[in-house]
């Protein structure tokens, strides 16, 4: 029995020595390919050494692995034969101490006794003898001994069957490796010149500016502020700084981009001045447009020759102004340009010679003209290169002692309509015109109707929007030197009259004392209007309100007067008032500009009150005492 379990034993020994033969095969292997990459031309020496070595371990090994017996178990038993051991410790490829005792028993330890030592050119060699003795089952145990990357280890099972595969490093020739070194050498050589060169651009560029930064002369700096590119570029600049401070807008907002909408830019607002007496190098008229988010200065100046008395804006192209000159002149800036106008009129018979007091643009966006009034009616078509009339129409009535023409004040066209319209007059008359001939009326003054009803020259007149439900167009308003403001109901082109005749006014409101000098309805509210007049106060009416008082009345400049007012065009919350003492002022009147639903049905039932009481309280024939000495 115990020479059965001493056969497997063996066999297992042997098995066992079998498999740390191949382990130590395959680290051997694993350890002469990296040497060969290591070492190059010494991996053929290393390895015959290796291999002696390896064969003279591994044969002890083996024949004291298989024989040794316990000397305990056999007493007397005679020391056997010495074996020579190499000095060094055998380290595996991982850098962990490997015990060599696995090589030659699994369960003998082997005494030794030092005999002698042999030293050599090659190695040094110890000779023992070893006594053999039992001893327990030993673990085998690895130890780091220093810091290493460790590699990774894969466990197959029994299962999976593997193939080994050797990959040989690529030959490289002693050519190629010289191409590269020559390749090397070659690109280290251009990055060198690289940075001489721009290290060379650098040290130039730093002496260029040192040339350049030097102190200007006084002549030097005046010409360059005084250079129209540096005054462009600082009004600019300066312009889109101040709008940028403004919440809310767009402050890179180009104006000289025109566009063919009505009311594009409701935040801008034109106006016209005279000659400033105290300024002797301004032109005599200017026009300046102004931003309600750039308050400071004016978004555009334009520069005249003469007084300019009249101003419109291009409802069909927003960079277009048109003004009318006090020499007549009609004058067309642009606001890509400069300050000077780019059309002008000449100062001839074929225009006007005396002053501009109105102007209206009228018709579409593809055809449409500018009505100017001044001692004759002129239409003038606007080209890409002058201003050329249409037609001129004079005004002559022939009920006028000494003279048969009617000096033209104002005048204005019903919403939709372009050939008919109104005129107020010096002599307080208000008349309506034809452009062309047509059926019952010809082209001229209408001889027969007259809408008497003020004392003095007419400064203003308005029609009623085309807004809302209810067409109230046939409606407008004018004013007076005459303190008044007077409610007018058009009559019917398509009833003419055939007898002269006098058509007295709707409503006279008598509230203002002073000069009243122009009138605008609400742009959407039916009952609302607002009056300018000369004691700086501005009244705004509301006609479903009350038709004595006002509803809102405000001092804008006390003793100046109130010149001009317009309407915002597109929701009609603010008003501007252009004052004589040079101001142009923007109010807001908030909700009130909301009308309600029913305000044009109101609006009907108060305009019949007024025309069923057929009363006035207005001045009809003529009071002269107050145009003269006022109240």
């Amino acid at each position: 029995m115990s020479e059965r379990r001493r056969a497997e034993i063996e066999a297992k020994r042997a098995k066992l020595a079998e498999l740390r033969k191949a382990r130590a095969d395959r680290q051997r292997a694993e350890t002469e390919r990296r040497q060969a990459e290591a070492a190059g031309s010494s991996a053929g020496a290393k390895r015959d050494v290796d291999d002696l070595v390896n064969a003279l371990v591994g044969s002890r090994g083996l024949d004291s692995g298989g024989d040794i017996t316990p000397s305990s178990s056999m007493p007397g038993t005679p020391p056997r034969q010495s074996i020579l051991l190499h000095s060094t410790s055998a380290l595996s490829p991982s850098g962990r101490v490997s015990r060599q005792s696995d090589v030659g028993s699994d369960r003998n330890s082997l005494g030794t006794n030092m005999i002698g030592t042999t030293n050599s050119g090659t190695e040094n060699i110890i000779e023992r003898t070893l006594t053999p003795r039992f001893v327990p089952d030993l673990i085998d145990v690895e130890q780091e001994l220093f810091e290493l990357p460790q590699r990774e280890r894969v466990i197959y099972n029994k299962e999976v069957q593997t193939t080994a595969v050797e990959v040989e490093a690529p030959e490289v020739s002693v050519e190629d490796i010289r191409q590269q070194i020559q390749r090397e050498r070659e690109i280290e050589a251009e990055r060198v010149a690289r940075e001489k060169e721009l290290e060379e651009e650098s040290i130039q560029l730093d002496k260029e500016i040192e040339q350049e930064i030097r102190e200007l002369s006084e002549d030097e700096r005046t010409s360059i502020l005084t250079a129209p590119e540096f005054l462009d570029f600082v009004e600019q600049s300066s312009k889109i700084v101040q709008r940028a401070l403004n919440d809310g807008y767009d402050y890179i907002r180009d104006y000289t981009v025109g566009t063919e909408a009505s009311g594009q830019y409701p935040e801008l607002s034109v106006a016209s001045y005279n000659k400033n007496p105290a300024a002797l190098n301004e032109p005599d008229g200017i026009v300046a447009v102004w931003n309600l988010h750039l308050l400071e200065r004016p978004e555009f100046v334009f520069h005249s020759q003469s007084d300019v008395l009249s101003v419109t804006c291009s409802p069909f192209h927003s960079n277009l102004v048109f003004g009318g000159t006090y020499s007549g002149q009609i004058l067309l800036w642009d606001t890509r340009s400069k300050h000077l106008p780019v059309l002008k009129t000449p100062l001839s018979a074929a225009g006007h010679t005396h002053p501009v007091y109105a102007m209206r643009m009228v018709g579409t966006q593809n055809a449409h003209n500018l009505i100017t009034s001044s001692e004759d009616i002129g239409a003038w078509s606007v080209t890409s290169m002058t201003l050329l009339v249409q037609e001129t129409l004079e005004l002559i009535h022939a009920g006028h002692n000494k003279t048969g023409e009617v000096a033209i004040t104002t005048l204005d066209f019903p919403d939709n309509e372009t050939t008919t319209f109104w005129v107020g007059t010096e002599e307080g008359n208000v008349y309506q015109a034809n452009r062309y001939d047509r059926a019952g009326a010809k082209a001229g003054l209408n001889q027969y109707d007259i809408y008497k009803g003020h004392a003095g020259p007419v400064t203003g007149l308005h029609f009623h929007p085309l807004v809302g439900p209810v067409d109230f167009s046939d409606l407008f308003l004018t004013t007076s030197v005459d303190w008044t403001v007077k409610l007018w109901r058009a009559k019917s082109l398509a009833k003419p009259s055939t007898a002269a005749h006098s058509i007295p006014p709707v409503y006279s409101f008598d509230e203002a004392d002073d000069y009243v000098y122009d009138v605008k309805w609400h742009t959407a509210h039916p009952a609302l209007f607002g009056t300018a007049d000369g004691s700086g106060r501005f009244d705004l009416w509301n006609l479903n309100t009350d038709t004595e008082v006002p509803a809102v009345s405000t001092t804008v400049a006390s003793g100046r007067a109130i010149n001009k007012l317009q309407w915002d065009r597109k929701d009609g919350r603010r008003v501007a008032l252009g004052c004589s003492d040079g101001k142009l002022y923007i109010y807001d009147i908030g909700d009130m500009s909301i009308p309600r639903e029913s305000e044009w049905t109101d609006l009907q039932k108060t305009i019949a009150g007024m025309v069923g009481s057929g009363q006035t309280n207005g001045v009809v024939d003529g009071d002269p005492t107050r145009v003269i000495a006022g109240r």
